[in-house]
């Protein structure tokens, strides 16, 4: 991990570690594609050999897990990239693979198991979310055919919602009240393409008597996502797909406002923030919505000039599979994945350089 001084980019510190199980580092596998969680305290992060590293403020090891070694190793052909997520007193890690697969609450403090929860086998990339649900928060996963809400304090499914497909990659996000969006798409062969249609909704959660369960509030039919997970602005939700297309959903109702394409194919979890929303495309280009009913684009601007942008055409070449060498040199120049907002900024790493965006 390495931390730098927000106000000029310099590099603070850095802490490496020994890779207990090294993995070929590709476009399909990335050896920390996993955001890391950070508090007033510390900073944890996850990597692809399993290891879990909790440094303090100044790059110091405050303790170390390899959940790999302890649990199983990871058994996934495009890698690890589910987030850890956290609480105060916790941090919690999803492992949802071919292989082993669980859920699991690791004390911040100490880096002692508070639980663990096994689940099925499954194919999925999904992060977990904890949401505001009735009187206590609780854990939700949208992962690979499923969506689970868990005990934080025990690790025990509270219920589960099981008319989904292709929900493999998005985190849920809080509607308020109880609601959260759910996503799903075809897939790259649209061996998801059934289910999918039945998968992007507003889920509402309640509790009936002793059990709590689980109902969409709508289901759109004409929304899907890539990997930007969908959000609430207002009385809008919005998707956006990996062509670049936004779609604007009524809140309440689900009904669609429109269905737009902005400048760019888009991958990121779009961000919004009072009347606007920012998209930022695959390769640079963010497109500003204004939020609301209607498609309006407020600006456009190009962080760097794609045709600059140094792409290597033997990128991929010990990928065994011919599809994944030529996505291999297709997508070996920089990639605006995602983003982080932090004192009036937008921070953007490309894999090998880092952004600070301000005022």
């Amino acid at each position: 991990m390495i931390a730098y001084d927000t106000n000029t980019g310099d590099e603070k510190w850095r802490h490496a570690i020994v890779n207990s199980d090294p993995v070929e580092n590709s476009v399909y596998v990335s050896r920390a594609a996993a955001t890391p969680v950070v508090d007033v305290h510390r900073v944890i992060g996850f990597f692809e050999s399993g290891q879990l590293i909790c440094l303090d403020h100044a790059g110091k090891s405050l303790w170390q897990r390899d959940l790999g070694a302890e649990f199983g190793k990871f058994q996934n052909k495009f890698g690890l990239s589910a987030s850890p997520t956290q609480d105060e007193s916790s941090v919690y890690i999803l492992v949802d693979d071919e292989g082993p697969s669980y859920l699991t609450a690791i004390e911040k403090s100490t880096g002692k198991s508070l639980w663990k929860s096994d689940r099925s086998a499954r194919k999925s990339w999904a992060s977990p979310t904890i949401l505001p649900i009735g009187d206590v928060p609780q854990l939700v996963i949208s992962s690979g055919g499923a969506v689970d809400g868990y005990d934080c304090q025990t690790g025990s499914v509270l219920w589960t919602y099981d008319q989904v497909g292709g929900n493999s990659g998005t985190t849920p996000l809080s509607a308020g009240d109880g609601l959260f969006l759910v996503a799903g798409s075809p897939g790259r062969d649209g061996e998801n393409t059934d289910m999918a249609k039945k998968s992007n909704l507003l889920m509402k959660v309640l509790k009936t008597g002793e059990d709590w369960v689980a109902k969409p509030v709508w289901i759109s039919d004409e929304a899907t996502p890539s990997w930007g997970s969908p959000i609430v602005n207002g009385d809008c939700a919005y998707w956006v797909n990996r062509s670049g297309v936004v779609y604007c959903l009524d809140r309440q109702t689900g009904n669609l406002h429109y269905k737009q394409r902005t400048k760019e194919s888009c991958w990121a979890t779009p961000f919004p923030t009072g009347d606007r929303i920012y998209f930022f495309g695959k390769d640079g280009t963010t497109t500003v919505l204004a939020a609301g009913r209607e498609f309006q684009i407020l600006s456009v601007n190009q962080l760097w000039n794609p045709e600059d942008a140094a792409v290597d055409p033997k990128a991929g070449a010990t990928e065994s599979d011919e599809n994944r060498r030529r996505s291999a040199a297709m997508f070996s120049g920089p990639i605006q994945y995602g983003i982080a907002v932090a004192n009036n900024c937008f921070f953007v790493r490309t894999g090998d350089q880092l952004f600070c965006i301000s005022e």
